[in-house]
């Protein structure tokens, strides 16, 4: 190597990195945006689920569907037919959700139809999903057994997709929406189950359940007990066994009865019993922190 080539060389690798700007930690991602409890909820809980939702003016007024996951974890996908779907739950991740997702949005919108979006570098600070959502239009989650929104009907039809496909819902853990009752879902893992994202502060869920567990009335149905509580995204998602068998149709009525008891609670703001702390302390101590 030439003394010229050597000194290029050196002066390439003594130049400094650039630094890449980290993305701010948000305790509560999706804060502001009428649907947070259930983005929580497709991001940690539910294993197949989308949301239609529709970009600002500002971002082309564009139609695009956030779903729970994508195949091999992808951050999103422009589908073949032209429809745009962004996922919440993806291998990559920065401090901040509504980041992480805006940027694989906005990413997504510059594809061609049938690309997938492989990004691997995470996203630097820049618009969340609070600023490119129109945050005036419907929020409406749909839960499936199945994971058949990847694809096109004629996508489903090409060899092996439908194989995969097939494969991969097979490994779906039943889950249904509660209906008419706000951000809660059924599921049947051996066992049954409902879970409720709750959108009120922490402090106030846990105060509330301490103290309806301390009253032994922390029960949402008949043969249901209460075991505890997800944390994620800055909000509660509380557990509830269920009795033996239980189907999500089953639910509605007695959880519309249990949420006036649980508004009740959570309106109190008198100090917390000996009892009701020792509960509180004993449900803090059973709580999962997801990611």
């Amino acid at each position: 190597m030439g003394k010229k080539s050597r000194k290029q060389r050196q002066s390439v690798e003594s130049a400094p990195k650039v630094r890449r700007a980290e993305v701010p930690y948000v305790e509560r991602p999706f804060e502001g945006i009428p649907a947070e409890p259930d983005l929580v909820a497709m991001r940690e809980v539910i294993p197949a689920a989308t949301m239609p939702v529709r970009t600002t003016e500002e971002y082309g007024a564009r139609e695009v569907l956030l779903v729970t996951l994508l195949p091999d974890m992808l951050p999103a996908l422009h589908r073949e037919d032209g429809a745009v779907l962004v996922a919440l739950q993806t291998r990559m991740h920065t401090g901040d959700a509504s980041r992480d997702v805006a940027a694989a949005l906005l990413d997504a919108l510059e594809l061609e139809p049938g690309t997938p979006l492989t990004t691997a570098e995470l996203p630097e600070p820049g618009p969340r999903l609070q600023d490119v959502l129109d945050l005036d239009a419907p929020f409406e989650i749909a839960v499936h057994d199945t994971f058949d929104y990847w694809l096109t009907e004629e996508g489903k039809q090409e060899e092996g997709v439908g194989h995969a496909l097939e494969h991969a819902n097979e490994e779906i853990v039943p889950t249904a929406k509660v209906d008419g009752v706000d951000h809660a879902y059924w599921v049947r893992m051996g066992r049954e189950f409902v879970r409720w994202a709750r959108p009120e502060d922490q402090e106030r869920v846990l105060d509330a359940l301490a103290r309806l567990h301390a009253a032994r009335a922390s029960a949402i149905a008949d043969g249901a007990k209460f075991v505890g509580a997800f944390r994620s995204c800055g909000i509660l998602i509380p557990v509830w066994e269920l009795a033996p068998g239980t189907e999500a149709d089953e639910l509605p009525g007695p959880m519309a009865a249990f949420g006036t008891t649980f508004d009740e609670a959570l309106a109190s703001t008198e100090p917390l019993t000996a009892e009701e702390r020792r509960a509180r302390a004993g449900i803090v101590s059973r709580q999962v922190a997801l990611r």
